[in-house]
């Protein structure tokens, strides 16, 4: 196994073409399954404790038994990226992947999920012309699903409610991003994508208790608080968004993307601001490598 891609699913370690889930598997079936990615930088993984540990909160709110101890699902990621990285050159990095199913419909009493650990490229070519450009947000008509109904701080597999939202958005502009609004018409989140405003200086972003919290959400807030710059979680709305001075996403695989225009109105004087950058060059300090460089890197 020279050139293709190896997963661990259910104790074993199999090349990605040999790698199955039953057709009564209640991650396919029904969305039933939880999931947590990190990414590497220059080959080594980032935050990797942090990542399980929301993991596994995920997996106490959606009361799956993952049969697993952290530290054991630790060990099989590393496993899983070490086989994988003597496949990628080093310009490239990785998304790393844990998922826990339920397990297969009728054996549920026996309390055996369904445990699959991978890892994929990273999308540095598709991507690399946002860190130039910016980012072009769209805010569909469908808004966010509501901690009442379904709590967002869980990172389950049902992701319907935000690919309506990315398809919507991608009918009307296929080069934008959509974020959602909150049922109180607030700034929510995107696909894996935590959305951050500057004014004066200082950084906002939505409420926890509206999104996924993301690692590099808060990797930018604590690095805010080292830089001595203001940052606050309140309510964003499109007023808010439209007078920001600059605005930008964060997510594992972008870290911090400068965000370009929100609904065709241009955020801020120039892309990325200078707030924007400065939060880069920290966490490129933080992660090891230049990350905005790495994704320009591929722009031909």
């Amino acid at each position: 196994m020279t050139n293709e891609r190896v997963v661990y699913v259910n104790g074993e370690m199999l090349p990605e073409s040999l790698a199955t889930v039953s057709i009564g598997d209640l991650g396919f079936l029904y969305g039933d399954a939880v999931f947590d990615t990190t990414r590497t930088f220059g080959h080594r993984i980032f935050r990797l404790d942090e990542h399980l540990d929301r993991l596994y909160d995920s997996l106490k709110y959606m009361r799956i038994d993952p049969g697993l101890t952290k530290t054991q699902t630790a060990d099989l990621t590393m496993q899983v990226l070490s086989a994988n990285l003597p496949l990628i050159d080093e310009k490239d990095d990785y998304w790393v992947t844990q998922r826990f199913t339920r397990g297969v419909r009728g054996a549920l009493e026996k309390n055996n999920p369904t445990v699959i650990i991978e890892c994929y490229p990273l999308p540095f070519i598709e991507r690399a012309g946002y860190y130039r450009d910016g980012l072009q947000i769209i805010t569909p008509s469908i808004q966010r699903t509501s901690p009442e109904a379904m709590s967002p701080r869980a990172k389950t597999h049902n992701y319907a409610n935000i690919i309506q939202g990315d398809l919507e958005v991608k009918a009307q502009n296929s080069d934008a991003q959509a974020i959602l609004l909150d049922v109180n018409g607030n700034i929510c989140e995107g696909s894996g994508a935590n959305f951050f405003i500057v004014k004066a200086k200082g950084l906002v972003t939505p409420k926890e208790q509206y999104v996924l919290p993301g690692i590099s959400r808060k990797v930018t807030i604590e690095l805010a608080h080292e830089l001595e710059m203001p940052i606050r979680d309140d309510d964003i709305d499109l007023f808010d968004v439209y007078t920001a001075d600059e605005a930008f996403v964060t997510s594992t695989s972008y870290c911090i993307c400068p965000v370009r225009s929100v609904n065709g109105t241009m955020i801020g004087d120039e892309v990325p601001g200078p707030v924007t950058v400065r939060l880069q060059e920290a966490y490129s300090r933080i992660c090891g490598i230049d990350f905005v460089g790495q994704y320009l890197s591929w722009l031909k």
